[in-house]
């Protein structure tokens, strides 16, 4: 018997950069599962993060949990719950070590808004199967303090010979996903623009990870 779909927490708060997108990416995800979009941080407690099978942070920005947050979200995904970080997710809570690990890798920089080419890493994952090898995609194209690879699976790279400014070299993860405590954690750098949140391929992917955060796969 294939579970009902998760309820979803989408988390919104932002302490530094905005982006306009956000009303956007809120009303696809609400499209797709049933969720409680917030940017009151005040809904991190234990009692309350029991409600939902999947906590989303979309495109958060800066410090947006005090440590009495911070301990009840660790708590949450220790005892199997699931997260998705999109795009400016990765710079968020940039002074709580426990989130590199959960994140995956931090956001560095990034060039201006343009098309490029992913190259789809791994198609066994419901978040890029409905994906072709390749695909064109228009967004703000993260580099990363770090390399990810060692410590997740890669399911998307973007090609830096077809876009102007990338500097992480021919290996640049654009989304992944890792086990984390008994829960799952998935991050995707797609989604800058508010005309992402309306291709049906980019919906299909923040809803194949959503899915998979919850252990649907």
């Amino acid at each position: 018997m294939v579970p009902a779909d998760p309820r979803v927490l989408v988390f919104t708060k932002t302490t530094g950069y905005r982006h306009a997108s956000i009303a956007a990416g809120v009303a696809a995800l609400a499209d797709a599962f049933t969720i409680d979009a917030t940017e009151d941080a005040a809904v991190f407690t234990p009692e309350n993060l029991a409600r939902y099978g999947v906590v989303v942070f979309l495109n958060t920005s800066g410090n947006v949990l005090d440590d009495e947050h911070r301990r009840a979200l660790a708590a949450y995904l220790a005892g199997g719950g699931g997260f998705v970080g999109v795009h400016c997710a990765a710079g968020t809570e940039n002074d709580w070590p426990a989130y590199d690990e959960l994140i995956g890798a931090r956001f560095d920089r990034h060039p201006e808004v343009q098309p490029a080419v992913l190259h789809v890493a791994d198609r066994d994952h419901p978040a890029t199967a409905h994906l072709s090898k390749t695909w064109e995609h228009v967004d703000e194209w993260y580099d990363f303090r770090t390399n990810p690879r060692p410590h997740v699976r890669v399911l998307l790279t973007v090609d830096e010979s077809t876009y102007a400014g990338g500097g992480m070299g021919d290996d640049h993860p654009i989304a992944w996903c890792r086990p984390y405590g008994q829960g799952r954690s998935f991050y995707t750098a797609l989604g800058h623009t508010i005309e992402a949140y309306a291709d049906p391929a980019v919906r299909a992917h923040l809803a194949g990870a959503i899915r998979w955060a919850a252990g649907q796969d």
